[in-house]
């Protein structure tokens, strides 16, 4: 056993589960297990990160950005190359104006980073007086965090300050470099397909040891909300130039590494407003601009601070597309067609190698979303948009947009597990608003129409015809003149369905209504976001009724397989061998 799981309870009860052996584990496994060494993870790379001569910085700045999660090899070269090249261009930029007569930025923020250089040099040097090696030991590196610190300075100036002391070189090997990201566990590399993975959960990590508190596409947003006034003060105290366009700073100030709470707690504020003021502008921009609900709460600014950013890290793990995926594709082919270089625009930004990239479900895959897409574009490009496709453009524009290329049919059915687990928060959060009392009967009206898109003869009329008062059947599927499969749909408050009992007797019922009117049943699908162990063995047991069990998720998945691949392969057939279904191999069936 490790001294890492002999010192963390939790990761040892997680690997007991596993039988010790990590390689055992499931996905939710290796993921908690993560979770429990995440801040010794933290400590492992900073040790690498701390040290000057290490480029760890420079490195982790590409694999923190927005669209760099899948690199092919080539790809990342050049933006390592990119990276160099626009470091040593800033550093000269930012010597020259440290040293100006008259600098751009405040004469206080030359003074901090003229002393940051003044001690970073003596800790580094110092040694070669005694005749050693020149190095930063670990008391030098403990007091040069807390001189940055105390400073203000973000990583991004701190990395500026080292380099224009000690200068900057670029590694002539990319293997080289690609190895110590491999290492250090940064990414992962496809030697069969020469293209680089970064996980979110790395990309997380790598953002708090950059000091970067949220994603790009966050910060974007929260600047996008604030007056140009408040944008040049952040670029004032910072040293950008204020009279970019308001676009072009804002990418600066999101580039340079500067803290997202310094910009909210300070750099927005004049110097002499009350704390209960900024508080008061803070909650008016969550509120009132962001348009976040639940409100973020917080009974300091530090605490309303901590939460938005605790807010934006909810939101980047299970970030939601808001339209559906059919919509989305539509929105990105009027974007390529109305809207001059928004192609460009998007692939720059998020410094995608491909250049067809205007696809909804590729742009996902980089966790890029249709408001992220959107808020790239300055309102009158938006507003073209608007006019070529009738968009009303008073109000919020972005919220006008995605409500126009939000398609409800398509909608339901990506959101169709979360509607049969009766989660409403997470629907809301997805931009659909449905009552508890409607949820059983949507689930089975998303089920109809899945089954129908499947080429399946869903028969309403008939349906109808037979159900009583006392019988009233979900769906029936015609599988001949004179013979049918029965459906029954059944929501569930987040565990498996379990009630045997009560659905064996009501499928009874029904299967005698049917033989009555001489109609002979194939077979009795009951689906469900889950079921429990127990009930899954209920219906095995069960030889009177022919039952099969489909999950809601399983349903889904193939529905998506069917219609990505264009198969005509799929029969109801395939919902006949097992008890419970398995998409898997249904779904390795259609994509023969």
């Amino acid at each position: 056993m490790s001294s890492a799981e002999k010192n963390n309870p939790k990761l040892e009860a997680i690997l007991s589960k596993a039988d010790s052996n990590l390689k055992n584990a499931d996905a939710v496994q290796v993921t908690q297990a993560f979770e429990a060494l995440s801040d010794r993870y933290v400590d492992f790379v900073m040790e690498d990160y701390s040290k000057v001569s290490s480029q760890l910085d420079i490195l982790l700045n590409i694999v923190t950005r927005d669209g760099n999660c899948i690199m092919r090899l080539d790809w990342f070269a050049k933006l390592y190359e990119d990276e160099i090249k626009k470091q040593k261009k800033a550093i000269e930029a930012f010597k020259e104006d440290v040293n100006a007569d008259k600098p751009s930025m405040e004469q206080s923020r030359v003074r901090d980073y003229k002393v940051f250089a003044a001690c970073l040099r003596t800790a580094y040097f110092n040694d070669v007086a005694l005749n050693f090696a020149p190095k930063i030991t670990a008391d030098e590196q403990s007091i040069l965090d807390t001189l940055a610190k105390s400073l203000e300075l973000s990583m991004d100036e701190r990395t500026m300050i080292k380099y224009a002391v000690l200068g900057i070189k670029k590694n002539s090997n990319i293997d080289d470099v690609v190895a110590e990201l491999k290492d250090k566990g940064l990414i992962f590399l496809s030697k069969k397909n020469n293209v680089l993975y970064v996980a979110d959960e790395i990309v997380s990590l790598a953002r708090k040891i950059r000091g970067r508190e949220v994603a790009d596409k966050y910060f974007r947003r929260v600047l996008l909300q604030l007056k140009e006034a408040q944008i040049n003060m952040i670029c004032r105290k910072h040293g950008i130039d204020n009279k970019l366009l308001l676009n072009e700073k804002i990418e600066l100030i999101i580039s340079s590494g500067i803290s997202f709470s310094e910009v909210l707690k300070e750099d927005i504020h004049k110097p002499d407003v009350k704390l209960i003021d900024k508080k008061k502008a803070i909650t008016s921009l969550c509120d009132e601009r962001l348009n976040i609900s639940p409100a973020i709460k917080g009974t300091t600014l530090d605490d309303k601070v901590d939460n938005l950013i605790a807010y934006f890290a909810k939101q980047y793990g299970e970030d939601k597309i808001g339209i559906s995926t059919g919509g989305y594709e539509r929105m990105l082919l009027d974007l390529d067609e109305f809207v001059k270089g928004s192609s460009k625009m998007i692939r720059n930004t998020f410094q995608i190698q491909d250049e067809d990239i205007m696809h909804g479900e590729f742009l996902m895959d980089y966790n890029i979303m249709p408001r992220d897409v959107l808020e790239l574009f300055p309102s009158e490009a938006l507003v073209e948009l608007c006019n070529e496709r009738n968009i009303k453009t008073r109000g919020n524009i972005i919220d006008n947009i995605l409500a126009a290329y939000k398609d409800t049919e398509d909608l339901l059915v990506e959101n169709y597990e979360s509607i049969g687990f009766r989660d409403i928060n997470s629907l809301k959060e997805n931009g659909i608003s449905i009552s508890e009392a409607e949820l059983g009967t949507t689930f089975e009206d998303i089920t109809k129409y899945i089954f129908g898109k499947l080429g399946l003869d869903v028969d309403e009329k008939l349906r109808k015809k037979l159900n009583t008062e006392k019988d009233k059947m979900d769906i029936l599927i015609r599988t001949g003149e004179k013979s049918v499969v029965l459906v029954e749909c059944k929501t569930v408050k987040e565990n498996g369905y379990n009630k045997f009992s009560q659905i064996s007797r009501q499928v009874k019922s029904y299967k005698a209504l049917l033989e009555k009117n001489d109609y002979q049943v194939d077979k009795i699908i009951i689906v469900a976001p889950d079921f429990s162990d127990d009930f899954v063995a209920d219906c095995g047991d069960e030889f009177s009724l022919p039952i099969t069990l489909l999950k809601a998720g399983s349903l889904s998945s193939i529905y998506n397989a069917v219609k990505t691949t264009g198969s005509n392969r799929f029969s109801l057939q395939m919902f006949y061998r097992d008890i419970l279904v398995q998409e898997d191999r249904i779904i390795r069936a259609l994509n023969k």
